[in-house]
């Protein structure tokens, strides 16, 4: 027992020695990043190395926040992502259930054109997706414009359709047999039961949304509805390009999304890995 005890130490020991570097080499472009922030534009580019922060990153904000309105748009990028992830990750949960628990004909066809849609690069269907809502549906410039054209999410469908494939459909069986509404088997019985599974996908769905700058670009033209990445873009100009202001909105455009990463890790784990286990 105790030559086990010592086996498994020393794996731990050589796997953290071979992780750590790994995380380290990871980790110091986003640490790079941050001390980038806080140096003046001609600090950045200086020819010496510096690894450790200036105390530049006030003034480096002040002056984002003079060319872009930055914390406006760091408001439309929170509140969109949310309404978008909250949405979607309803909607592919409800069109999961559907796909997982129900015959019907042409079933197979349907999951068959969801596979097909992943393999379609964005780019096919953005100019047809524009047309449509800023030239039919005149919604460009809108909140409506910014979340519900990217809603449907065919990866977050079968996402959802294997967590409730693998659930047991017994259990569902006996619901019914008590007399409890389907409605009720999917909010009470179901998503409860997907609920690591959910986390890590509205963990993708929100960084999906964070980090979109093609759609809310073209769908946007208006100064005061920009986002927080699109807001970023224009401060690369044809005769200045504000470093230390790019720097200091990635800086605080990627904490968000560490914090919901960290809070939300255990969930995001489970559900990534409930999906290898049948």
């Amino acid at each position: 027992m105790k030559s086990k005890s010592q086996s498994l130490l020393l794996q731990k020991i050589a796997l953290h020695a071979i992780l750590t570097p790994l995380a380290i080499i990871w980790l110091f472009p986003l640490w790079m990043m941050f001390v980038f922030s806080t140096m003046p534009d001609y600090g950045i580019f200086s020819p010496e190395i510096v690894l450790w922060p200036s105390t530049n990153f006030i003034e480096n904000f002040k002056n984002l926040q003079a060319d872009t309105d930055f914390v406006r748009a760091m408001f439309i990028s929170i509140t969109v992502a949310i309404v978008y992830t909250f949405l979607s990750v309803l909607l592919t949960s409800m069109a999961g259930w559907a796909l997982a628990r129900y015959r019907f004909v042409g079933r197979s066809i349907v999951i068959g054109i969801i596979l097909g849609t992943i393999t379609l690069p964005y780019f096919v269907v953005v100019i047809p997706q524009f047309i449509m809502v800023a030239r039919e549906f005149k919604l460009a410039n809108t909140w409506i414009a910014l979340v519900v054209p990217p809603l449907f999410n065919s990866l977050g469908v079968l996402f959802m359709r294997q967590s409730f494939s693998m659930m047991p459909g017994e259990l569902f069986d006996a619901a019914r047999v008590e007399g409890v509404k389907e409605w009720q088997i999917f909010l009470r019985i179901a998503l409860p039961l997907a609920r690591p599974t959910m986390a890590a996908l509205a963990i993708i769905l929100f960084l999906a949304s964070w980090n979109n700058y093609l759609w809310p670009l073209l769908i946007n033209s208006r100064p005061g509805m920009v986002t927080a990445p699109v807001a970023l873009g224009t401060l690369i100009g044809l005769t200045r390009v504000s470093w230390g202001g790019i720097m200091a909105g990635a800086v605080l455009l990627t904490a968000p999304i560490l914090v919901v990463f960290v809070l939300l890790q255990r969930h995001f784990i489970a559900g990534i890995s409930a999906g290898a286990v049948k």
